[in-house]
């Protein structure tokens, strides 16, 4: 079985536009993928403050129902 010299000169053609195509793609995920933990490194800090905030937030209610127990026994 024989083949036309056109066909292989195809496949090859055909093979290196797809491998390059790979590489594209495979190029902007990377980008993606770096986009992403930069995002993540910035808001790293905003929810450590935001975990300290709840914190405090539920040591402040704490406080306000004991102050509350206070007051009611009180009357």
């Amino acid at each position: 079985m024989k083949f036309d010299n056109r066909v292989g000169f195809a496949l090859i053609f055909a093979f290196v536009v797809q491998t390059g195509g790979a590489f594209l793609w495979a190029g902007a995920a990377a980008a993606r993928l770096e986009e992403v933990e930069r995002r993540i490194d910035d808001q790293r800090p905003v929810s450590e403050r935001l975990a300290r905030l709840e914190v405090r937030a539920e040591e402040s209610r704490a406080a306000l129902d004991r102050i509350e127990r206070r007051l009611e026994k009180r009357r």
